[in-house]
């Protein structure tokens, strides 16, 4: 087998200090953000020098309308969005510790019974000749890791939400000094949350590791058993975060649009439209706090399920750390590829025109893939014997260093092919989007036909990019090699992150300039940022879909060998019955997510019509609509509405295994990721496709587009239309589902030893 190049001191070291650099290079770009003043003062800011092909004097000053109400105006938008994101997440928190507690007391009952509570020995579940920790142990340190992925999952999107409403306006007012400058904001606040984010999970799992250790000793097994809750806690709460934060986000969408462009035909952010600050505000909670939540609930699960399958290979049944936290390593190297990726968008190269926005962005997947791949060559190689063995459904298989660094690549690399071919259906600079936008010429039913078929076709490439590194790396490692193909994926998750929040934020800065009364050369700005931003977060999603998928199977793979199964076949009734009630669920809780945006939308747009027709002097701006009601039933009915799909996520696991067993329930893990994931994809893609075709006839920039708009025309109404119905498929729908392909898995995972000993009710009786 061969020992390691680098030690266990130097592991030890390594990981909590590239956590620890994380930190602060988040700390340090919040600084540089904060420079901005949000002030009538003049500006201070750290990096106000002339640079990003600009000189640092306002825009304003040239067309002699430099008002200092602008910039207070400004504050005050910012002002009312924070305080809006910040009472729906504590509303929303509130509902989710109360979930959390009770769902802790049942995960302590249902694993501590599997013994009878008992606190003596057992004998080893791998290893029959050793004595292991009792059952009883496994379930307090299951619920207190659980908790710990809660506690770090609503933190993590709690201080998203914070960084992105406190740099939403300092976004619009760098735009009056040129694109470049704005740009630099936005990004450098989506690498605060990116950072923070990314290191602070690297940490907590660190810790939490080893803390258990003082307890487990040398029970490699049963310690990285009970680390699985992490990833249970990490999810859970990005299931409620999603679903709650995409009907808030779209309910007020929907009500803004359908009312203001639609009837009344005022633009995008019109500050007389009362439902304005809630779509802002949802724009928070929805794609940044529930995003944050969820990709770290990815990281959480697809690197519990790397440590539990290493657990009872070679690397745990001969102690060796380092190699056991290999894991680990990589998302640290990825920490330290991603700072530097951060410093080409930032400080290496500037951004003179509206152009180079996007070539910036993509720049930034690219780069952090190129020199990922060569830092997980130095960690295989340093942190990786030359040969050992995977554990592989009941034998050891022989594995070589190389053969995991070729895991890891496949799905790192595979992300990357993900990200550009949804980039592709989905940005307005490719014909597919153009040839929808082009169908609204027909009206909204032909801009709808096209955009579903958009969506449709956009799953192919992405799955068989899944199909490949799934081959690839389970023919190398078994269901190590995919636990660690999806962490590949995810090792980039600092830059994807910064990347993804980067969007919300510029959208952000628009509807402020918007609202705030700013030219119109400040909006075509931030629409610019914005619109770049649209195909990120569309490349995000896609990411985050792909990802769950690798760690969907991964946790199954985990789940199969602990619940002692040794094959799963498809042709026996148990299964079966399994693999197509799992393949309907996706279904089951999109029709449930879409129908709440749909109520919640109803609800919005009455009241915004309401507004409308009784307050006098609203439409000639001389009045100020009421902002707080549409805040207030945007949040009452997402926490109402998010229970439902978080209760069918939640409990099918506990109801299939309990009742049916651990084969059945391996049938539903089974059907629920292969139609998931499609869903998913499509869903994404469509509503992106739609919201961009929206923007291409908006912004006007070439011919076809011309012929197609302006604002208001029929063509714009019909693409309007298609934009607003693709809003839940985009941001609640389908980034929702990859949250129930990987919870339902690592659910059945941490339950699998109740299952496995009590489960399967129904066959018993008959």
């Amino acid at each position: 087998m061969g020992a390691t190049i680098l030690p266990d001191l130097g592991t030890e070291i390594f990981i909590p200090v590239c956590a620890v650099v994380g930190i602060a290079f988040a700390l340090f770009q919040w600084f540089l953000v904060s420079g901005v003043k949000l002030s009538a003062a003049r500006d201070t800011s750290p990096n106000a020098a002339g640079k990003n092909g600009y000189s640092d004097y306002l825009i304003e000053e040239e067309e002699g309308i430099n008002d200092h109400n602008v910039v207070l105006k400004c504050a005050e938008i910012q002002n009312a969005i924070s305080e809006g994101a910040t009472s729906f997440l504590f509303t929303e928190y509130k509902y989710v510790g109360i979930f959390m507690v009770a769902f802790a007391i049942l995960i302590f009952l249902f694993l501590g019974s599997v013994e009878g509570f008992s606190t003596s020995y057992q004998t080893c579940t791998y290893d029959k000749t050793k004595m292991c920790k009792p059952a009883l142990a496994t379930a307090v340190f299951s619920t207190v890791s659980f908790l710990l992925g809660g506690v770090t999952s609503l933190i993590s999107g709690f201080l998203g939400m914070k960084i992105a409403t406190y740099a939403n306006a300092r976004t619009t007012l760098e735009a009056r000094k040129g694109v470049g400058k704005a740009f630099i904001t936005a990004f450098r606040s989506g690498a605060v949350m990116g950072f923070l984010l990314a290191a602070n999970g690297l940490l907590v799992l660190y810790i939490a590791i080893n803390l258990f250790k003082i307890y487990y000793g040398d029970d490699w097994g049963g310690l990285f058993e009970a680390i699985t809750g992490y990833g249970l806690g990490g999810s859970s709460m990005a299931l409620f975060g999603r679903v709650g934060g995409g009907i808030y986000t779209k309910a007020a969408d929907v009500g803004a649009d359908l009312v203001g462009k639609v009837e009344r035909n005022i633009p995008e952010d019109d500050p007389r439209n009362p439902a304005v600050i809630a779509d802002n505000v949802g724009d928070n909670v929805g794609d940044i706090a529930g995003m944050g939540s969820d990709l770290f609930g990815s990281y959480a699960e697809s690197s519990c399920a790397a440590l539990v399958v290493a657990s009872i290979s070679s690397f745990g049944v001969n102690h060796e750390f380092t190699a056991m936290l290999y894991p680990l390593i990589v998302s640290s190297v990825g920490i330290l590829v991603c700072l530097l990726t951060t410093l080409f968008a930032t400080d290496f190269f500037e951004i003179k025109a509206v152009k180079e926005i996007e070539p910036a962005l993509k720049k930034q997947l690219i780069i952090s893939t190129a020199l990922m791949t060569i830092g997980i060559a130095i960690v295989s190689w340093i942190a990786l014997p030359t040969s050992f063995t995977i554990f592989n459904f009941g034998v050891q298989k022989d594995v070589k260093s190389w053969q995991l660094f070729l895991c890891v690549a496949v799905g790192l690399w595979a992300g990357l092919i993900i990200g550009f071919v949804t980039e592709y259906y989905t940005s307005n600079a490719y014909s597919p989007v153009q040839d929808v936008a082009d169908s609204c010429r027909t009206g909204a039913a032909t801009n709808v036909i096209f955009g579903l078929a958009l969506g449709y076709k956009s799953v192919i490439i992405p799955i068989f990019a899944i199909a490949i590194s799934i081959f690839v790396s389970f023919t190398f490692a078994a269901m190590y090699g995919i636990a660690v193909a999806a962490l590949g994926m995810l090792s980039t998750i600092a830059t994807g992150l910064a990347i993804d929040a980067y969007g919300p934020i510029s959208d952000n800065a628009g509807g402020i300039a918007e609202m705030a009364g700013m030219s119109h050369r400040i909006r075509e700005r931030t629409d610019a940022l914005d619109a770049a931003g649209n195909t990120t977060a569309a490349i995000g999603k896609g990411f985050a879909i792909g990802s769950a998928a690798l760690v969907s199977l991964a946790l199954f793979g985990a789940f199969v060998s602990r619940a002692a199964i040794t094959t799963v076949d498809v042709l026996t009734p148990k299964v079966f019955i399994g693999l197509i009630v799992g393949a309907m669920l996706p279904y089951w809780f999109s029709a449930m997510t879409m129908k709440s945006v749909g109520s919640a939308a109803l609800k919005m747009v009455e009241e915004v019509r309401r507004q409308f027709n009784t307050i006098p002097g609203l439409m000639e701006g001389t009045a100020k609509p009421d902002y707080a009601t549409c805040v207030k039933i945007s949040t009452d009915a997402s926490i109402k509405e998010m229970i439902p799909p978080g209760a069918l996520v939640m409990l099918t696991p506990l109801v299939v295994g309990i009742l049916f067993g651990v084969e059945t329930l391996s049938g539903v893990l089974a059907g629920s990721l292969v139609s998931g994931v499609q869903i998913a994809i499509s869903a994404s893609n469509t509503g992106g496709a739609w919201d961009n075709a929206k923007k291409y006839i908006e912004a006007g920039a070439s011919e076809h587009a011309r012929s197609l708009g302006p604002k208001g025309s029929d063509c714009h109404k019909a693409a309007v239309i298609g934009d607003t119905i693709g809003d839940p498929l985009k941001d609640t729908s389908g980034p929702s589902l990859n949250i129930l392909i990987k919870l339902m898995a690592v659910e059945s995972l941490v339950f699998a030893p109740f299952f496995a000993t009590h489960g399967g009710l129904l066959f018993k009786i008959f």
